[in-house]
């Protein structure tokens, strides 16, 4: 089936459930779609692409805002006030979810009460990378030059409590090494730096960009957390085929409105969601990024995914003593 044809069945479906919440068709205007953190990182990535495939399937603007600061709790807590009516959306993932709201000291949001799980659109792992200057070309050739040379090293990460800050914590917890952590504020200026060789390592989201800076040799990735090898980079080993499989770990990203949103829009923009999803263009994107597209997302399945991430992270960050203030 052509694509202007099922998007505008889709419409037509849709728009009379729309009309019992609001005086006309929702929507009748732009959507906001928040991003808690700069350009550059795996959640913008995501909206870059996500943006337009519902933009053109809602019939309205879909506008990509990036919120970034305070290690995303800038923009979840904007998105968590906003006026429930379908305008607002969040594209977020397990830092401004599930880490944040666990290991602030006074949070500002509470991610069960505050949002409505829409979808989770895909899943992505970390990389963890090298400058191509840097000696090392294994993960355990990295961990046994940090420990030939403590306190040398210093890893980049795109914030304090992000997924990648974690992991890098854990594989220190998990070998003894020495290695600062040096935060950033999104993943783009993190990736910046460790390609000047202001830092030697970082724990990055793998993005197209990553992948295709691996190809080229602008940075060298050691290994991803993913439980399978990337499509895009077949030659980068997982963290358990580098004899860490206690590293294995995706962080979701998912959409989700503010809590008050009516049901019969949250439906709406999830069952454009499932089609949008069940593009096989959009899903080899996802594909060739170092993605794992979300194939039937649903509001309940979300609601899960959401549950079981805060069960199993919760108890990583109250042993490492994260606190973030």
């Amino acid at each position: 089936m052509d694509k202007p044809v099922w998007i505008a069945m889709l419409l037509a479906a849709a728009l009379p459930l729309a009309a019992q919440a609001q005086t006309g068709p929702y929507p009748g205007r732009p959507i906001r779609l928040i991003v808690a953190f700069p350009p550059g990182g795996s959640v913008d990535t995501v909206a870059r692409v996500v943006g337009p495939a519902l933009s053109e399937s809602l019939g309205q603007p879909v506008v990509v805002e990036n919120r970034s600061g305070a290690s995303g709790n800038i923009g979840m807590e904007q998105a968590a006030r906003a006026k429930p009516d379908g305008y607002t959306i969040l594209l977020g993932g397990n830092s401004g979810l599930v880490i944040n709201p666990i290991a602030a000291t006074r949070p500002l949001y509470d991610p069960i009460k505050d949002f409505a799980p829409i979808a989770v659109v895909g899943r992505n792992p970390t990389a963890i990378v090298v400058n191509p200057k840097q000696p090392m070309q294994t993960l355990k050739e990295l961990v046994a030059y940090a420990k030939a040379n403590p306190g040398k090293l210093s890893y980049g990460s795109s914030g304090v409590g992000t997924p990648n800050h974690l992991i890098g914590e854990r594989l220190k917890a998990l070998t003894g090494i020495d290695i600062a952590h040096v935060p950033y504020r999104g993943a783009g200026p993190a990736m910046t730096d460790l390609i000047s060789g202001h830092i030697p390592v970082n724990f990055q989201s793998v993005t197209g960009q990553a992948v295709e800076m691996h190809r080229t040799g602008q940075q060298r990735i050691l290994a991803v957390t993913s439980e399978t090898r990337l499509a895009g980079a077949p030659d980068v080993p997982t963290v358990a085929e580098a004899g860490m499989p206690e590293l294995t770990a995706t962080q979701f990203i998912g959409l989700f409105a503010p809590t008050g949103t009516p049901k019969d829009i949250i439906e709406q923009i999830a069952q454009v969601a499932r089609a949008v999803m069940g593009d096989k263009d959009l899903q080899r994107i996802f594909d060739s990024s170092g993605f794992e597209p979300e194939l039937n997302p649903s509001p309940e399945k979300t609601r899960r995914v959401l549950a079981n991430e805060i069960a199993q992270w919760t108890p990583v960050i109250r042993a490492i003593g994260l606190k973030l203030d």
